[in-house]
């Protein structure tokens, strides 16, 4: 069709919304702005941070960065009809690949805490591992970015 479509909430972490830190409604459609479209060619990743105002005043950073994936043509070929409405014989031709089409597929990292450089590289991160096919588990790689161990004073370091 025209290339438009909606945007889809593939994963998320925590799957569950924390009592005192609610998943944000609609972040789909922040994600693009400008909607979600097919595109001809790959367009290079992009990075964006942008701040939420919830009900209560209390900021939200949302850094988004998408880049894109090639994607099935999901047109199927049919043998062209005569007037009778019946198919038409036809010697088979050369197949005919179609145009390949790129869609947007984003990380967005969701925070009450102003650290865009820290966001750019951990989500860098996550769509690197994506990418080259690693077998690493993205939850465990989430749970080792999102963990951080502060030493007792005067303790081993």
């Amino acid at each position: 069709g025209s290339g438009d479509g909606q945007g889809q909430i593939l994963q998320r972490f925590p799957e569950k919304d924390w009592e005192d830190n609610p998943f944000p409604q609609g972040i789909e459609l922040f994600c693009q702005p400008s909607g979600w479209q097919l595109f001809p060619e790959r367009n290079p990743p992009t990075f964006f941070v942008a701040v939420l105002t919830d009900i209560n005043s209390e900021r939200h950073y949302c850094a988004c960065f998408t880049f894109w994936e090639a994607v099935e043509s999901a047109q199927p070929q049919s043998n062209p009809r005569n007037g009778n409405g019946e198919e038409e014989e036809e010697e088979p031709l050369s197949p005919v690949q179609p145009a390949q089409l790129f869609a947007p597929k984003s990380l967005v990292l969701v925070s009450r805490l102003d650290h865009a450089e820290v966001f750019r590289n951990s989500l860098g991160l996550i769509y690197t591992i994506y990418v080259d096919g690693l077998s690493v588990s993205l939850e465990n790689v989430i749970g080792n970015l999102l963990t951080c161990t502060i030493p007792i004073t005067g303790g081993a370091q």
